[in-house]
């Protein structure tokens, strides 16, 4: 429904970069070592590294590293608000009626940067209680990780409605679990249901306003005799002028934002 190539051309290229750092990385660790009797030197590419009792080696952890930042459109796409974002405004669009204004790049930017703007304690928390203790050497990487991905889902739980989980919970035929037992398997499908009934529910309200200028536009054109008139033409600029009186874009967005139970 929505145009995403801006979101996949700018994560391919962040994919990019960050493929090449890995790279410059590796091809660092080579080493040419001379033989003893001038014999020709060996070429050795090394991606050991000393890991902790227990800890990932660092092959795997950049296997990882390469694996999240390949599904970074999935990610922010299916366990953020961002689905929510981008469905609510183009219901906007399409409510007043103007296909190409604002355009699909300038939709998809907005609602990148509004999740930013909702997702940033999540992510300042993540950052706080998993890399920085990572990066300090004071937590395992699996550890960070698993701390990462339950403050995700704390987060996804939060807008998750209980049905919903249960529904899913139900078509696995997994037992009851409590919140911290569900397996992302059951919330990330659930947390995307509960966004698309969240963004269908809130765009339907926007419509309501902007079909009764349509309606009454419509029924005054045919009291004039006026048949062959589209009510569009006539609709569209009172629309326009509706939504600028009332500050439509600010109470979107505010109402959006404050949609989200972030704690």
């Amino acid at each position: 429904m929505f145009n995403c190539r801006f979101i996949s051309k700018f994560m391919g290229v962040k994919t990019m970069f960050w493929s090449l750092l890995i790279a410059c990385f590796v091809m660092s660790s080579v080493s040419l070592d001379a033989q003893s009797g001038g014999g020709a030197p060996g070429l050795r590419i090394d991606v050991s590294g000393a890991n902790d009792e227990g800890d990932f080696g660092l092959a795997i952890q950049l296997v990882v590293a390469m694996t999240l930042l390949t599904l970074g459109p999935s990610i922010i796409m299916m366990m953020t608000c961002f689905t929510r974002m981008i469905i609510v405004l183009g219901f906007v669009r399409n409510a007043i009626g103007v296909n190409a204004a604002p355009s699909s790049q300038i939709i998809v930017g907005l609602a990148l940067f509004l999740t930013f703007f909702v997702m940033g304690p999540v992510w300042n928390r993540i950052y706080d209680d998993a890399v920085t203790p990572y990066i300090e050497k004071t937590m395992k990487s699996s550890d960070a990780l698993m701390v990462a991905t339950s403050h995700m889902k704390d987060f996804m739980m939060n807008q998750t409605r209980r049905e919903d989980v249960q529904f899913f919970l139900e078509i696995s035929r997994q037992g009851a679990m409590t919140r911290d037992q569900l397996p992302l398997s059951i919330v990330v499908p659930s947390f995307i249901l509960s966004e698309l009934k969240t963004a269908f529910q809130m765009g339907f309200l926007i419509f309501i306003p902007f079909i009764v200028v349509d309606f009454i536009v419509a029924s005054s054109l045919m009291s004039m005799g006026m048949m062959m008139m589209p009510p569009v033409v006539i609709s569209m600029p009172f629309k326009l002028l509706l939504f600028v009186l009332v500050d439509g874009w600010y109470l979107i967005v505010q109402s959006l934002v404050e949609s989200f139970n972030v704690n």
